[in-house]
């Protein structure tokens, strides 16, 4: 059995097609939303969406944040940023995640530590989908 799926962000969508599960962190926790599920709306968490495709492979997708909706024969994910995990590049998260740091251990500037801490948050999520995605690989 499949249900379809949505994966959408603000600027474009990134998948719409069939898919036998839907994985990802909500903010109470992990979510596995298979097809016949309950209606549920609920906001994510940033971190790795998984993809269980109608062929058993699986698909690994970054979303930063936003809410995932539970229909009877459809799943929506709305995040500000979505992206497919092979688009993502590990340096730029590794840099963001050294220039949040650096942001919020200075203690002398007027920076917002709350913003430093979203933006270490966001590079430490994009970190961990890739690092799923190396294990999956094999690598």
């Amino acid at each position: 059995m499949t249900v379809h799926c949505d994966i959408v962000s603000a600027e474009e969508k990134i998948f719409s097609g069939l898919v036998e599960m839907v994985i990802a962190a909500g903010s109470l926790g992990d979510l596995g939303i298979a097809p016949g599920h309950a209606p549920l709306l609920t906001e994510l968490k940033p971190g790795p969406v998984r993809l269980i495709m109608e062929s058993g492979e699986e698909e690994i997708f970054y979303a930063s944040g936003g809410f995932l909706e539970v229909q009877p024969h459809l799943v929506t994910i709305l995040a500000d940023t979505a992206l497919r995990a092979h688009d993502m590049s590990e340096a730029a998260a590794l840099e963001a995640k050294k220039q949040a740091e650096q942001m919020m251990s200075d203690q002398s500037s007027d920076i917002n530590h709350a913003l430093a801490s979203a933006q270490l948050a966001e590079a430490a999520a994009q970190l961990r989908t890739l690092s799923r995605i190396r294990k999956k690989m094999g690598k």
